[in-house]
């Protein structure tokens, strides 16, 4: 007898009255059975709808295949450890824990509270701070409560603009504009890719603004920051650091130290060079415990009730993986970075600040065309065909956000699956191949995906078993 003829069997018991655990059934009279537990098998989908579903699977398989078999090269993106992906897709998915480890306002909290008290340790020691907060769901949502415990509506404000690299939450479009703060945009210092120190300075000293925001999304080295802090704490402003893309390679002690340089808050994602889930960290040099207060309260209840619990618990264990490896990790991808914008450029590219040596982060920018004229998009494209994923992105004199002339190109997730300075210029060359020589994007793509075959294993993390980085 086969399983079909079994449930059938079954179902024909439970409707003339028994059961299997010779207890009496006892029918409720005009009600057909509706669940699962009722009757094995019956609980069956629409076609349609379980069309959907499948379709949504299909979809997710075939971005990892993306993944897996290309050059994932966007700036803002990472993977995590097999240790991670556990944690993440584990019960504590659904769960809530408001408040903070032993003042919660749900039971059932006791085990996240061993895990959420583990990551502020962590994160203190792993970012040398005074305070942590690890509950923001992004870096995004980490500004918007730095900016809601520092700043009320009205209140003046400096940051670089995004024309020259500033992230959408440092402008009226975003965090900024949210809390209804008066922005004003530093000067900028094209050649050197940073705020123009001297305008920076007495643009602070003359409008006096309540909080400095600095950082950007388009990041290639360090700020000049203790001359800026000194000039915000001249006229009694807060200093506001976003780390969001090289809060690893800060971590790892790669690229400056803003809590020891004059930064009285730092905000980052963990899922950029700190190689964590997707989500944000609040930080602080601060030993003032009103401020600590005022941090924790602006996070929650200020921006998130539930901040999602198997994120935080993956941030916890790629901070335990970082303190171990992160150093190395940071001091790899800066190194892959620098060879590869100079690898792009001895192809032939206009690599931007050829005066500094390209870069000091994660990060190289490549301009393909004329000031707004899409030629970024259009790079992005035929990368995008030929199997190397990046992100067209404005360069200094670009206005128009969908039809820049430049690429903003990430080496953190190719150095976490291992490749070098060898591979480093073997990319470079396909990017000549399809952008400056014009070949074929489909054959530079069986040769992006040849090269990728050797680099799958995720390094710079607890993988004894030598794990893929990708999900099947």
């Amino acid at each position: 007898m086969n399983q079909s003829q079994k449930l059938e069997i079954l179902a024909g018991d439970l409707r003339a009255g028994r059961n299997h655990n010779s207890k009496q059934f006892v029918q409720r009279p005009n009600r057909q059975p509706t669940t699962m537990s009722e009757v094995p098998g019956s609980w069956k989908p629409s076609a349609n709808n379980l069309s959907k579903a499948e379709a949504v699977l299909q979809a997710t398989k075939a971005s990892g295949n993306l993944y897996r078999n290309g050059l994932g090269m966007i700036a803002s993106e990472n993977i995590v450890s097999p240790m991670v992906q556990k944690v993440v897709c584990s019960d504590l998915h659904g769960r809530y824990a408001e408040g903070l480890p032993g003042r919660r306002y749900y039971q059932g909290c006791d085990d996240f509270d061993t895990i959420e008290s583990l990551g502020i340790d962590l994160a203190k020691k792993v970012f040398n701070a005074n305070f942590a907060n690890i509950q923001s769901t992004s870096g995004t949502v980490s500004n918007i409560a730095a900016l809601k415990a520092l700043a009320k509506p009205g209140d003046k404000i400096t940051a670089v603009s995004t024309a020259d690299g500033g992230h959408i939450s440092h402008a009226r479009m975003g965090a900024v504009g949210l809390r209804d703060l008066d922005l004003s945009t530093y000067p900028w210092d094209i050649d050197r890719m940073e705020p123009d120190v001297d305008g920076a300075c007495s643009l602070i000293r003359e409008i006096n603004p309540k909080v400095c925001l600095i950082g950007q999304s388009v990041f290639l080295f360090p700020t000049p920051l203790e001359e800026i802090a000194a000039a915000a704490h001249e006229v009694g402003a807060t200093v506001m650091y976003d780390g969001a893309h090289v809060l690893g390679l800060i971590a790892g002690g790669q690229f400056q130290d803003p809590l020891r340089e004059g930064a009285d808050i730092m905000t980052g994602s963990s899922h950029k060079t700190f190689p964590g889930p997707q989500g944000g960290f609040l930080l602080s040099s601060s030993d003032d415990e009103k401020m600590h207060k005022k941090l924790n309260n602006a996070i929650f209840p200020g921006v998130c009730s539930s901040y999602h619990l198997h994120h935080v618990a993956g941030k916890v264990v790629a901070l335990a993986e970082f303190e171990e490896y992160g150093e190395e990790y940071a001091r790899d991808v800066v190194t892959n970075a620098k060879s590869f914008g100079e690898s792009l450029a001895a192809e032939g590219f206009d690599v931007l600040a050829e005066g500094r040596n390209y870069t000091a982060s994660h990060q190289v920018l490549t301009r393909h065309g004329d000031i707004d004229s899409g030629a970024g998009a259009k790079a992005a494209k035929l990368l995008e065909d030929s199997g190397i994923i990046t992100n067209m992105n404005m360069l200094p004199g670009d206005t128009k956000a969908l039809s820049p002339s430049g690429l903003r190109l990430g080496v953190q997730e190719l150095t976490r699956v291992g490749m070098g300075k060898n591979e480093m210029a073997e990319v470079a060359r396909l990017f000549a191949r399809v952008l400056i020589h014009g070949e074929d994007p489909s054959k530079v793509k069986d040769d992006v995906t040849e090269l990728k075959s050797n680099f799958h294993i995720i390094r710079y993390c607890f993988n004894e078993d030598e794990q893929s980085g990708y999900i099947l």
